[in-house]
C-alpha cells in the first residue's frame, strides 16, 4: 500500500499537472470501488476548476472552485495516469498492456482535453466527494495524528502520548491516530536508523531515543519522496515512473536472511510479525 511519501509524489505529480483545469466530462466504468461510487454526486464536479491540492495522511483531497472537494485513497493499486489524445499510447508503459486498460474504472477529462485516469487492479481504493468545509471532520480524516513534518510532531507530543502506554514502538509508529502516513515500510527503515528494537516497549524508550525517531522519521521520509517513492510491486506516479528509495536506501525492509549493513558481519537480518505486518530487523544492533 502506498504511505506517505509515495502518495506525496502523486499528489504533487496531480498539481503540476491539472490545477487550474476545469472538468469537461467524468466516466465512471464501474460503481464499485471500496465505496459504491454516486454518479449523482460526481456530476457536482463537472464544470468545476480544481483550485487547490492537498494530502492528509495517506489521501489525496482535489478543492475545486464550487466549495466542495474529492477525498482519495489510493487503496493497494490504485495509480493515477495522464493521457493526451495527441499523445501517442506508445508513449506510456501503461497503454501498451492492454490487460491493464480493463482496470480503468474513472475517467476525468479536463478542458484542455487532458485525461486523468483512476486505475486499481483490486479495486480497494476510494474516490468521494464531500463539501470542502467539512472535510477535515469526516470520519476518514478526524482522528488522524499530526504530519510528520510538522511542529506538532515533536518530542514533548511524543512523551505526553506515550505517558501510561506500553505498547510496542514498532506498533505505535503505525498507528494513524499517533502520526500521519507512517506504513510498515518506512517505520521498519526508521526503527533501523534509529537503533531501536521494533519489539521495545515504548515506556522503555529514552529521549534520546525519541528523538531520533522523530528526526529520522522526517529525513528517511524526505529522502524517499525526493527519490519519488518506493516501488515495491505496483507504485508509479501519474507519468508512470517508478520510485526509486528502494533501490540503494531499504537497510532492512524485506532484506531477511542478508547480512546487516550497519554490523558489516555474519549477524543477519531477522523477520517477524507484529499485529501481523511482517517486521524486518537486526537483533544485534537494534536495542
Amino acid at each position: 500500500m502506498p504511505e506517505l511519501p509515495e502518495v506525496e509524489v502523486v499528489k504533487r505529480s496531480l498539481k503540476r499537472g491539472i490545477i487550474n483545469l476545469r472538468v469537461k466530462k467524468i466516466t465512471i466504468k464501474t460503481d464499485k470501488l471500496r465505496y459504491f461510487l454516486n454518479k449523482k454526486e460526481f456530476k457536482t464536479i463537472q464544470n468545476q476548476k480544481v483550485v487547490q491540492i492537498k494530502r492528509r495522511s495517506k489521501y489525496i483531497i482535489i478543492f475545486f472552485n464550487s466549495k466542495i472537494c474529492m477525498l482519495i485513497h489510493l487503496g493497494m493499486t490504485g495509480k493515477f495516469y495522464y493521457k493526451k489524445k495527441n499523445i501517442s499510447r506508445k508513449l506510456s508503459f501503461y497503454y501498451n498492456d492492454k490487460n491493464k486498460i480493463k482496470h480503468d474504472h474513472i475517467i476525468f477529462l479536463f478542458d484542455n482535453n487532458l485525461k486523468l485516469i483512476f486505475n486499481d487492479v483490486r479495486k480497494f481504493g476510494f474516490l468521494k466527494i464531500f463539501k470542502s468545509s467539512n472535510i477535515f471532520e469526516s470520519t476518514h480524516l478526524k482522528n488522524i495524528g499530526p504530519e510528520p513534518f510538522s511542529n506538532k510532531f515533536n518530542t514533548k507530543y511524543f512523551k505526553n502520548y506515550i505517558k501510561y502506554r506500553k505498547r510496542l514502538i514498532k506498533d505505535l509508529l503505525m498507528d494513524q491516530k499517533f502520526v500521519a502516513g507512517l506504513g510498515n515500510i518506512y517505520v521498519n527503515e526508521i526503527l533501523f536508523a534509529s537503533q531501536i528494537n521494533p519489539f521495545k516497549k515504548v515506556n522503555k524508550l529514552k529521549t534520546s531515543e525519541i528523538n531520533k525517531v522523530i528526526n529520522y522519521t522526517k529525513s528517511i521520509l524526505k529522502r524517499s519522496i525526493k527519490l519519488g517513492g518506493s516501488s515495491i510491486r505496483d507504485f508509479t506516479n501519474t507519468l508512470g515512473s517508478k520510485g526509486n528509495f528502494q533501490v540503494d536506501n531499504f537497510k532492512v525492509y524485506s532484506r531477511n536472511g542478508l547480512n546487516c549493513f550497519r554490523c558489516n558481519d555474519k549477524t543477519l537480518i531477522k523477520r517477524n510479525r507484529i499485529a501481523n505486518r511482517s517486521t524486518f530487523y537486526c537483533n544485534k544492533c537494534q536495542k
